[in-house]
């Protein structure tokens, strides 16, 4: 048997479960930065802790290619929607990759496949009695000589008096209509629009007022901060809304009398998840309906349950609690989402970002200078899971220096090298200490229950407190004074501190894939799992080197004063 092979598991049998995990689609309208990653990275982690779990998996997302800000700069630069929205889009994917994120597929919405399967879902609910037709006013700018999307028209919120623009109100989160908004401008030149009747359809959201209520009532596995905005939506009424608009670069509408017009970005946006799967699965021969069509509902059935796992931000809470489930829904059949991990808002050394001010951390420059590792961790560690958190330079590179170098990197590389040094470099005869067995056991039911629940800050702070333990037990242990007067008791020492690292290496894999993927090199380790394994005695230890290199500390005020003097190339 290979080295590789020899690592000893016992795995329980159990029932397998489909797991769909939805990651938030970026718009393809500019570089990413962190404030958009801390909201998207928890999906990768969910999406390797299911998979080590043994469940079936599908993890999709994509860019968001369409849209008026697409086309007017993409018209300003001379070229195409499409070949402007790819400048972006390879980025994105570039910067995933980079990331260790594990997408099954990352797409775009400017695809054929992505088209047709929106358009087929809105003929489910015209087919179905769920769109109507509905002459109304829309927003029109003279200087511009277009209609203007509800993002482009701004003005003041006619419920706090805050600035807003025309679909949403970020001040107080009520869903607004262009018309509604006080002294409207128009976001591309300034000037007042004009309203003018046109006809298009529109979602009969109201009808779906009861079935919401209903779902809502009975979900578990929401943030508090969906529950409470979801509600606050139901007990205001739900509003039946617009389903098409009047622009230059979308989905077609599939309707006679409609040439020109496209499908709404918010019926189309999130009709990517259902697209995303069908592509995959037009792509690998498996089955998207495994991911989207429950069994028949009987207990005994031995199909596979489904878990629908959406992950986003704060400011996309009702399109994926309330939109997504009223179009499922309405197309009939579909498995609704379970879980809506929204997280909340992220600021830039005290104020929030700003891509108009270059005011951000852009994801493109931060990899090039900083191990992907480091930025993960922060942003779960530190990121804005439960109230609004912020990324400072200082905090970020002490987090580094602290956590990752001096309780984890050092507990690995200290314990690695005295094998090497002391065993010719393979793991000593031992038995496992008796109660870092029970500990281990615990830390994987632990970590489990906070990952799905979606509490991963909570998750890896309780893994980093039983680091910080397996450095004390080294150090109580003495293994330096061990191993020259009873190397017997040494052994036990370093072996029972080798199978640490190697459940660390399962463990820490969905946060910190990178250098969990070199301690499997060390040791010659198989994929990760999620249950206490055995690294086995005289299992070599190969290709040592240092998980972490110290970030200087001198960095903290170059970071700063690169962001202050030249914000958008920071």
């Amino acid at each position: 048997m290979s080295a590789f092979f020899a690592f000893h598991i016992i795995k329980e049998d159990k029932e397998m479960t489909n797991i769909f995990i939805g990651g938030a689609w970026p718009y393809a309208n500019g570089s990413l930065h962190l404030g958009r990653l801390a909201s998207i990275l928890p999906g990768d982690i969910l999406a390797r802790y299911h998979r080590a779990k043994g469940d079936a998996v599908l993890y999709v997302s994509g860019s968001d290619c369409h849209g008026t800000p697409v086309a007017v700069q993409a018209s300003k630069e001379g070229v195409s929607p499409g070949e402007f929205a790819s400048r972006y889009h390879e980025e994105f994917a570039d910067c995933f990759r980079a990331l260790g994120f594990t997408y099954d597929l990352y797409t775009r919405t400017d695809q054929p496949h992505h088209h047709s399967t929106v358009q087929e879902l809105f003929l489910k609910l015209l087919d179905h009695g769920y769109l109507y037709q509905k002459s109304t006013l829309q927003c029109y700018c003279e200087q511009d000589q277009r209609y203007l999307p509800d993002r482009y028209v701004k003005g003041i919120c006619p419920v706090c008096g805050q600035q807003a623009r025309g679909d949403q109100c970020d001040y107080c989160s009520t869903i607004l209509d262009p018309v509604d908004l006080l002294e409207r401008t128009c976001a591309l030149c300034g000037a007042p629009p004009v309203l003018r009747s046109t006809v298009h359809y529109y979602l009969s959201l109201s009808s779906f007022q009861n079935a919401l209520t209903e779902y809502a009532d009975s979900a578990q596995g929401w943030r508090d901060n969906a529950v409470r905005l979801t509600r606050r939506y139901l007990q205001e009424g739900l509003q039946d809304r617009a389903a098409t608009r009047d622009l230059d670069w979308g989905v077609e509408v599939p309707a006679d009398g409609f040439a020109g017009k496209k499908i709404y970005v918010w019926i189309e946006a999130v009709s990517g998840y259902l697209s995303a799967s069908k592509q995959w699965a037009a792509e690998t021969g498996r089955c998207w309906e495994d991911f989207w069509i429950d069994s028949a509902g009987q207990a005994d059935s031995a199909e596979p349950s489904i878990t629908a796992y959406y992950v986003h931000g704060k400011d996309n809470i009702p399109f994926h609690s309330l939109i997504w489930p009223a179009l499922l829904l309405g197309a009939e059949g579909l498995h609704l989402p379970d879980r809506i991990f929204a997280s909340e808002y992220l600021t830039l050394e005290g104020e929030k970002f700003s891509t108009s001010r270059n005011w951000a951390v852009w994801v493109p420059d931060i990899l090039s200078r900083y191990d992907p590792d480091s930025i993960r961790y922060f942003l779960i560690a530190n990121g804005p899971e439960k109230r609004d958190a912020d990324f400072s330079w200082r905090e970020f590179i002490y987090s580094h220096n602290s956590e990752l170098l001096g309780a984890f990197g050092n507990f690995v590389n200290r314990s690695l090298a005295f094998v090497n040094k002391f065993w010719e470099g393979s793991v000593p005869d031992g038995t496992l200490d008796e109660a870092w067995a029970g500990s281990l056991d615990e830390l994987y039911k632990e970590a489990g229950r906070l990952i799905e629940a979606g509490h991963f800050k909570e998750a890896l702070e309780f893994i980093f407190s039983r680091i910080r333990e397996a450095n004390k037990y080294f150090d109580q242990q003495q293994p330096w004074l061990q191993v020259k007067q009873d190397k017997t008791a040494a052994g036990h020492t370093l072996y029972t501190c080798v199978q640490i690292i190697g459940n660390l290496a399962n463990l820490l894999n969905p946060f910190i894939p990178f250098s969990c993927g070199k301690i499997r090199e060390f040791l010659s380790l198989g994929e990760p799992v999620w249950h206490p394994v055995t690294v086995p005695a005289h299992q070599p230890v190969t290709r040592l080197e240092l998980l972490f290199e110290r970030i200087d500390v001198e960095r903290i005020q170059e970071e700063i004063e690169r962001l202050q003097a030249d914000p958008g190339q920071n």
